[in-house]
């Protein structure tokens, strides 16, 4: 998730901060009979509102609100070209009723000792708190491809109810999550429940965290041959690593099991992040990254993704990025899509 550059605080206890971004992207591909050649457009904006009563309480909400699906729903690829949350996202949340309201919780922190314990309750994102990565999981300033962002065969829902347990020291952490999600892509509802325990070093590299995360999904999920449910569950390692000043390097590599009607059931991917100072441009940054991934219980047999972005870092809260993939599903039949999407994005942090 984006981060804000600078926030505007409207007095001591509460702040407003956000994301405003853009986007266009260009296919083209071949083997997708239906499927035209053309250029889409998306545009977002997320405020968010915190208020902090004390240094240990915080309640925080968080709005989406968008014009345009882009590429999404409109190419043959099965991963999403832009992760982000676009037109279709924001309305209906999840089968609910109501539009636009992102995330909504209240967050108590106790600290003792160099430790950190946290308990957080209402509408959130499991996102927000599984599978982090410092080089592989900001749509809006890094990769845009959805294997990319996260891991999907831990399928972490968002923006719906649940609570979180966190508990952190200087290097350890352990975060355990909870949802009610009101509905999944077969309309059912489910719970789910996650699990990531974390390790932060400082080696001779430089700064590095390691990162195993178990989710799992009630028995509410369609079988891959339609007659009966069942429930899904995944194991996924996702590590970033500096080595000097101005490389980083990352990876994901994960299994689901494919009872359940799952498009892929394994993820191996890894990429690599260059800081700009090393041809003057400090700020910028450029990202390589690619991933295979095993079909699943469904007609894909294996899907590739290779994609790379150069971010413009124009001011501490204007960045334009240029972003180019290519896309590779082979079905079962040993047929399917394949092509290059072509996007440029501008994206401003308040």
């Amino acid at each position: 998730m984006a981060g804000a550059a600078w926030g505007l605080e409207i007095n001591r206890n509460l702040s407003l901060s956000g994301t405003m971004a853009a986007a266009t992207q260009c296919q083209r591909a071949t083997g997708a009979p239906g499927f035209a050649d053309s250029c889409k457009g998306a545009g977002i904006i997320q405020p968010e509102l915190s208020y902090r009563p004390t240094q240990s309480d915080e309640l925080q909400a968080k709005f989406g609100f968008a014009l345009g699906n882009g590429l999404n729903g409109n190419s043959p690829f099965a991963l999403a070209p832009w992760s982000a949350d676009l037109e279709h996202d924001v309305k209906n949340i999840n089968g609910h009723r109501h539009d636009h309201l992102l995330t909504a919780w209240y967050r108590r922190d106790l600290r003792l000792d160099g430790q950190r314990l946290g308990l957080t309750v209402g509408i959130v994102d499991a996102t927000d708190y599984l599978d982090k990565n410092r080089y592989a999981n900001d749509e809006y300033q890094q990769f845009m491809n959805a294997v990319m962002t996260n891991g999907p065969n831990v399928f972490l829902p968002s923006y719906d109810l649940g609570f979180v347990l966190e508990w952190e020291t200087e290097h350890w952490s352990v975060r355990a999550l909870a949802m009610d999600v009101g509905e999944n892509d077969d309309g059912n509802s489910y719970r789910f429940y996650g699990l990531q325990v974390a390790h932060g070093v400082r080696n001779r590299f430089g700064a590095g965290n390691y990162r195993l995360i178990l989710a799992a999904g009630s028995r509410d999920f369609l079988h891959h041959s339609g007659t009966h449910a069942e429930n899904r569950r995944g194991v996924l390692f996702s590590f970033d690593q500096e080595f000097g000043r101005l490389l980083g390097a990352w990876t994901r590599f994960g299994w689901e099991s494919d009872q359940a009607a799952v498009e892929h059931n394994a993820i191996y991917s890894a990429g690599i992040e260059l800081e700009g100072t090393a041809w003057g441009r400090g700020r910028d940054r450029l990202g390589l990254g690619f991933a295979r991934l095993d079909g699943g219980s469904l007609d894909i047999a294996e899907s590739w993704v290779v994609e790379s972005y150069y971010r413009w870092q124009l001011t501490a809260a204007l960045s334009l990025s240029a972003d180019l993939q290519y896309q590779n599903d082979t079905h079962t039949d040993g047929q399917g899509p394949q092509g290059w999407i072509a996007g440029l994005r501008a994206v401003a942090e308040f």
